[in-house]
């Protein structure tokens, strides 16, 4: 029988991966603990956040950027401060910010279209 023991890590492709470090990094602000690969080949850049990786990776053949699959969700400490941040830099919305019961939350469109959740837990909730 299989054992998850945890999510290793999340991984989007990316079509120019040094627009989608520009946008991750000088944007989203997430410091990139490594990057792998020369452009025209594959490449592969991580971001360590909390106990996980986050990954854009570039060039394999047949893996396209979508908006339809799996979401990254990024907690962040101010909601209210990340939206605002990301208006003033001109990212475009999927999905307008809303409540739940639970958190505060928006979705977000990388350069290459794919989705990223903006989130924040309420207080008591994990």
């Amino acid at each position: 029988m299989l054992k998850v023991t945890e999510i290793a890590f999340s991984c989007y492709p990316v079509t120019d991966m040094a627009r989608a470090r520009k946008f991750y990094e000088d944007v989203l602000g997430l410091k990139a603990t490594m990057a792998h690969g020369e452009p025209g080949g594959m490449q592969w850049t991580e971001y360590e956040i909390a106990n996980g990786t986050f990954s854009i990776g570039a060039g394999a053949p047949g893996w396209k950027p979508t908006s339809d699959g799996c979401v990254v969700s990024l907690e962040v400490e101010d909601f209210d401060a990340a939206i605002a941040h990301l208006k003033a830099n001109g990212v475009k919305f999927k999905m307008e910010p809303f409540p739940t019961p639970v958190c505060h939350m928006a979705f977000i469109f990388d350069p290459d279209g794919s989705t990223i959740c903006i989130h924040k837990r309420h207080p008591g909730h994990h």
